[in-house]
């Protein structure tokens, strides 16, 4: 099996400067799969500073709500926080990451979405991802 050809990986939200606001992501649809990985980092480590997941039944993310215990507070600087949300209940799931405690800047944020229905994906995104798969590749130059 290979992961890149089983998960769909996209870029819901670009890198965000120091700041106080809150940051949601693009909305992701989990229509035709089991679940989502969110994978994303906050530079300062403060209590206030957290990521968490929210569900909807609207596409642009209006109608989100909290999904209960899904906080993952950012304890120390520059660590990649993730949250894994499988099998949500409503079509759209995001992540809104919180910056109350202490001034950060914030990484991107990136969903892989896992146990689709359709395969194999082509995560090459023009302008957003890109990359390549090898199986049993020779030594030599890269």
């Amino acid at each position: 099996m290979n992961l890149c050809k089983n998960v769909k990986i996209t870029k819901v939200g670009d890198y965000e400067s120091a700041g106080t606001g809150a940051v949601n992501s693009t909305a992701v649809d989990m229509q035709g799969w089991d679940g989502v990985l969110f994978l994303t980092t906050m530079h300062v480590a403060n209590s206030g500073n957290y990521i968490n997941a929210a569900q909807g039944d609207l596409s642009n993310g209006s109608d989100a709500a909290d999904l209960e215990g899904t906080k993952v507070v950012c304890e120390y600087a520059d660590v990649a926080m993730w949250l894994d949300i499988y099998k949500p209940i409503d079509r759209y799931v995001r992540v809104e990451a919180v910056r109350a405690g202490s001034s950060t800047a914030m990484g991107e944020i990136w969903a892989i979405q896992y146990s689709g229905r359709i395969m194999p994906q082509d995560n090459d995104t023009t302008n957003t991802i890109t990359g390549k798969l090898h199986i049993s590749p020779a030594e030599g130059t890269a």
